[in-house]
C-alpha cells in the first residue's frame, strides 16, 4: 500500500518539474535576440517509468529523464527599425506556441490534481484498514 504513496509522489514531482518547464517557456515567449543562436528555444521534459528500484526511487514510480529543445524552427520577424535586429533587419523569436503550453499546463494540473486523489484515497484506505483491527 505505501508503494502506491511512493508512486503517487514520484508523479506529482514529474508534473512539477513539467509545470515549471511551462512557465519557463511562457515566461520567454517574448523574449526577443538578434541571432539565431541565443534566442529562446522551447523546452519539454522526457518522463521515463521506473522499472526497476532503489533507496531513492520506488518500483515503479516516474521520473525525469531530460529536458530537451525543441527543434521546431524559430520565428524570424523582418523588423528593421527594432534595436536588436540583425544586419538584414530580422529579429529572432522563440519557437513557443502559447496555445500548446496552456494546453500542457492544463494537462499537467489535472495529472497533479489526479494523483493528489490517489494519495487521500489510499491514505483513506490505510486508516480504513488499521480501523478494522480495532
Amino acid at each position: 500500500m505505501f508503494n502506491i504513496l511512493d508512486i503517487s509522489a514520484s508523479a506529482m514531482h514529474a508534473q512539477t518539474v513539467r509545470l515549471n518547464t511551462i512557465a519557463s517557456n511562457m515566461a520567454n515567449v517574448d523574449s526577443i535576440s538578434s541571432n539565431a543562436e541565443d534566442t529562446y528555444r522551447s523546452q519539454q521534459p522526457v518522463f521515463q517509468t521506473i522499472l526497476e528500484g532503489s533507496q531513492n526511487e520506488p518500483k515503479g514510480g516516474v521520473r525525469i529523464k531530460e529536458i530537451v529543445e525543441s527543434q521546431e524552427p524559430l520565428k524570424m520577424e523582418f523588423n528593421p527599425n527594432h534595436p536588436m535586429a540583425n544586419e538584414e533587419g530580422y529579429i529572432f523569436r522563440p519557437n513557443v506556441n502559447v496555445v500548446e503550453e496552456m494546453a500542457n499546463m492544463m494537462s499537467a494540473s489535472r495529472s497533479y490534481e489526479t494523483n493528489i486523489e490517489v494519495m487521500n484515497t489510499s491514505k483513506q484506505l490505510l486508516l480504513r484498514t488499521i480501523q478494522l483491527g480495532k
